[in-house]
């Protein structure tokens, strides 16, 4: 008799067309797909390490699963992923994601590029493999990531993205490269916010942005609707201030054709950093739907800057994403969406007070442990 959790891995992904032919056959897709996410939430980082995490486990796995042939072989694990249907694996992640967590009003959704590094094939000609990730900083949750096409850029992939993602009272935050007028018209038809750096290379924008700011600084903002905060961080031998400006109620003057949707504000940082006797002053700017809230913007800037550390740190260190080099079809994409697994439902186990790579080893070990991280989800 099986003892099937509560609620499997299985009833999450029953949305995928199993891309195989019949009579091919010789391991159910569940069976194979939830192999699979055990095994990266322990800490395979690769079809051999699946496999092997399988084999390793497989008179446990046999109490909840049929396995009618055994553990697939890792050719089998790199041939399915490589064929299914990565819109749909991401949209029964999401859906998943969507039924265990709600994004709060106010979240902070950060939008960032990441360079798989070793997926660069210099055989093939192939480029680097570039992944769009959206990661809500409060919740500290993976909510989608897209897979650029390798003829375009993140400018493109950024709008896919947003599409599939509930956005309804987040703040977007992006960097130079999503300063563009569609993405800006979809992120506020998502009924959400944005703060945005704006490119220098927007012509016109820019330099009216920064004559106003100049401005204003020179005659202390007489006559212009402002809010101002501050921060002041010290360690690792160097003191940083950072000054933040934002301007409400200029949209009508920097766009009087209301071609940025919901362009309400202007913000500006200006970073003081002191190291090492060595002083150095660094001024962006940014493009907002926000109003009068100088400290919630410069929550949305900091927290923009924080995806670094909190999501691109650990998918290198803890899940060894930039020494991957699957790149077969859609298996860059699908084995991506593994990782977002392991990196939310790891984060969200908050009894055992360890980090991810830790958390990782033990439910490889405890397969107790291991239940719990996914009953979270």
């Amino acid at each position: 008799m099986k003892l099937k959790p509560k609620i499997t891995i299985a009833d999450h992904f029953l949305g995928i067309e199993d891309p195989r032919i019949d009579r091919t056959k010789r391991h159910n897709l569940m069976d194979i797909i939830t192999i699979a996410v055990c095994a990266v939430i322990c800490g395979a980082d690769g079809w051999v390490a699946i496999e092997t995490y399988g084999c390793a486990k497989y008179e446990w796995l046999k109490t909840f699963l049929d396995l009618p042939n055994g553990i697939p072989s890792h050719d089998t694990f790199a041939r399915v992923f490589a064929q299914i249907n990565p819109q749909q694996f991401q949209s029964c992640f999401l859906d998943w994601m969507k039924s265990v967590q709600k994004i709060t009003s106010g979240e902070v959704v950060a939008i960032d590029g990441k360079t798989l590094r070793s997926s660069y094939d210099e055989s093939s000609d192939q480029s680097a493999i570039v992944m769009v990730s959206a990661w809500a900083t409060t919740n500290r949750l993976v909510l989608g990531q897209v897979k650029v096409d390798e003829k375009s850029n993140e400018i493109t992939a950024i709008p896919e993205l947003l599409k599939v993602l509930e956005l309804s009272g987040c703040i977007v935050t992006i960097d130079a490269i999503g300063c563009q007028k569609e993405i800006v018209k979809l992120i506020t038809q998502k009924d959400a916010d944005y703060v945005i750096t704006l490119k220098k290379n927007q012509g016109n924008l820019y330099d009216e942005v920064e004559k106003l700011f100049k401005s204003g600084i020179s005659t202390g903002f007489e006559g212009i609707e402002h809010s101002t905060y501050k921060t002041e961080e010290t360690g690792h031998g160097r003191h940083e201030i950072r000054n933040y400006v934002m301007l409400t109620g200029i949209g009508s003057q920097l766009d009087p054709d209301s071609v940025w949707s919901m362009f309400s504000s202007v913000g500006m940082v200006e970073s003081i950093r002191l190291s090492d006797g060595k002083t150095t002053v660094e001024t962006r700017y940014f493009i907002s739907s926000l109003i009068k809230n100088a400290e919630e913007f410069s929550n949305a800037v900091r927290s923009h800057w924080g995806i670094e550390n909190s999501l691109h740190w650990v998918l290198d260190v803890a899940l060894k994403e930039d020494d991957c080099r699957i790149r077969k079809d859609n298996a860059p994409q699908n084995f991506a969406v593994l990782r977002q697994i392991a990196v939310n439902v790891l984060g969200k186990e908050k009894r055992v007070k360890r980090g991810i790579k830790n958390k990782q080893f033990l439910a490889a070990m405890d397969n107790n442990y291991l239940l719990s991280v996914l009953a979270l989800a």
